[in-house]
């Protein structure tokens, strides 16, 4: 049963900045304004307290597949992230058959209603053949509305974000039927033009899958969807912060024309992630992991990452030189906005779930906390 703790002395990323011995008060679940009388205090000097990340983007982790794993497989995948930092995670499925995906949906349901996770992203089957990546082509189909209802509906309310080429027929119509029942349209694994995604933006697209990733370059007389994505505020970038997906000037390029308000880490993990290298299944297709790089057995595309998002953290902060607070942003209050989620998770402030994260100052976790309950003790 979780006990009333006065988290002491460690610089705490708010909201307003970072405060500098500062403290975080945790009564039962949530974050409190103040402490009461035999709260139990643990020094943290020496630490940063920040709020638990919030992954969007995942497709498994610890040996575990989101998409055809059993419920106890896909809970052990869960809780190896959690262990990692990351307290809220929405589930991504990689291209399927209809019927198999609105079976796999009504799962995670039950699971989004427990509490487990946040909800449930469809990435495919409404993709580009042409940048189809780690999915399997003759599974692919286009955007058609009413396939796109079906899974909702498959959601049962559940359903936070679905990933498409707005470009083939069906899409637009498709990003306007998502952006009516609340869904996020995201724009991904596309060979879109420039034209054809300010289209998707205006009918309703509010973000980049993977940007850069599985998308046509930036060329300057085709300036493709990248051109389109970055320059518009409407569009929050999803960035795999890996080292291998996105060279460090890419990254520079998202902030500074995103601004760190519309940037969103993600780890795109699949099941290797937290357990190894090794050979896996990514749906239906073979990957193999070596040296922590997934890449399909057959053709050799990357296929998803093995990240976890306390080494997105770290990575952003060491090796891109980016302030603590906008890492901050991009990996926990982003995504919880655009998952609409932020009033409970995201950020450090009282009422909010007690969801944090511990790290020392080479920024490793030393602690996990998710709803007042130590998962990983500092």
């Amino acid at each position: 049963m979780a006990t009333a703790k006065v988290l002491a002395g460690a610089r705490v990323v708010l909201p307003t900045g970072t405060v500098t011995d500062g403290r975080v008060i945790v009564d039962g679940t949530r974050i409190a304004g103040s402490a009461p009388a035999d709260a139990e205090t643990l020094d943290l000097s020496g630490h940063w307290v920040v709020p638990g990340f919030v992954d969007m983007h995942n497709h498994g982790g610890g040996g575990a597949s989101f998409t055809s794993g059993t419920v106890d497989e896909i809970l052990k995948g869960i809780h190896t992230h959690r262990l990692h930092g990351t307290t809220t995670i929405v589930p991504s499925f990689v291209t399927g058959d209809m019927d198999f995906l609105v079976q796999r949906a009504g799962l995670l349901s039950e699971l989004a209603e427990q509490g487990e996770i946040a909800g449930i992203h469809f990435e495919g089957p409404f993709i580009s053949p042409c940048r189809k990546g780690a999915h399997d082509e003759t599974l692919l189909r286009d955007p058609d509305p009413a396939d796109v209802r079906k899974l909702i509906d498959a959601a049962r309310g559940r359903a936070k974000m679905v990933t498409l080429a707005t470009e083939l027929p069906g899409g637009i119509d498709s990003v306007r039927l998502l952006a009516e029942h609340g869904v996020i349209a995201a724009i991904g694994h596309t060979d879109a033009t420039y034209e054809q995604t300010v289209e998707a933006i205006d009918a309703g697209a509010t973000v980049a899958t993977h940007l850069f990733n599985a998308m046509p370059g930036l060329g300057h007389r085709a300036p493709g969807p990248i051109a389109a994505l970055l320059e518009d505020e409407r569009i929050t970038v999803e960035l795999i912060n890996d080292g291998t997906h996105l060279h460090p000037a890419a990254l520079e390029l998202a902030f500074h024309h995103k601004g760190a308000d519309r940037v969103a880490f993600i780890t795109d993990a699949m099941d290797a992630a937290g357990f190894g290298d090794g050979r896996y299944m990514l749906g239906p297709m073979e990957v193999e992991v070596k040296d922590s790089v997934a890449r399909l057995v057959e053709g050799g595309s990357i296929a998803g990452s093995t990240l976890t998002l306390d080494r997105a953290f770290k990575r952003g902060v060491t090796v891109d030189g980016l302030p603590v607070d906008d890492v901050v942003r991009a990996i926990s209050a982003n995504p919880a906005r655009l998952l609409g989620v932020y009033d409970t998770v995201g950020s450090l402030e009282p009422g909010k779930d007690a969801d944090l994260v511990v790290l020392d100052e080479e920024f490793e976790v030393k602690g996990v906390m998710r709803k007042g309950e130590w998962l990983v003790a500092p």
